[in-house]
């Protein structure tokens, strides 16, 4: 009876352990409710920056995880809906850390069997903040999802919508670090 207690005891408390972990998303170009780097701007529209995506890692996996995906919306645009600036799915569970500039789909840097759809910029791949000058700071966040399907039945030509559809359908948890970014 007493090792039937304890095994009891053991599971709860892992249960507990486990639970008390939440996916966290870190990186060391974007700092949560800081400025982003003129770096990580989108190159066009006006704007001049490099169009890097950040480096980006991430720990603390929820149990059951068969794939990532990370977005990255800008809900302060002046349009209806925001503006998508990155979406990228069927990251391998394996996967831990993206490298800055994975977000160049010419790069060679994101894993194989990952997509990157069309953004709102109207082609697959990263591209950074550009709000309008004077409009204020803008508010992307940087979204990892823990998903519970190997891969979302949808490719490259997706739309943002229907990626952010099915990401939230198969969401297992979610952790967001939020850059900011104006223009003068």
């Amino acid at each position: 009876m007493k090792m039937a207690v304890k095994l009891v005891v053991g599971s709860l408390l892992g249960v507990c352990m486990q639970s008390a972990l939440a996916l966290e998303l870190q990186s060391s170009d974007v700092s949560n409710q800081s400025r982003m780097n003129k770096q990580q701007e989108y190159q066009g529209f006006g704007c001049d920056g490099a169009n890097i995506s950040p480096a980006l890692r991430w720990k603390d996996i929820p149990s059951g995880t068969k794939s990532f995906a990370i977005t990255v919306h800008d809900p302060d645009a002046p349009r209806k809906g925001g503006w998508w600036h990155w979406l990228v799915f069927n990251i391998p569970r394996d996967t831990r850390a993206l490298e800055a500039g994975a977000g160049n789909p010419a790069s060679g840097l994101m894993p194989k069997q990952a997509i990157q759809s069309r953004t709102d910029f109207g082609k697959p791949g990263y591209g950074g903040p550009c709000p309008p000058k004077g409009h204020g700071t803008h508010h992307y966040p940087f979204t990892l999802y823990a998903l519970d399907v190997d891969k979302l039945s949808l490719d490259q030509n997706a739309t943002p919508v229907e990626v952010d559809s099915m990401i939230r359908k198969h969401m297992l948890g979610s952790s967001t670090i939020t850059g900011l970014y104006s223009r003068k």
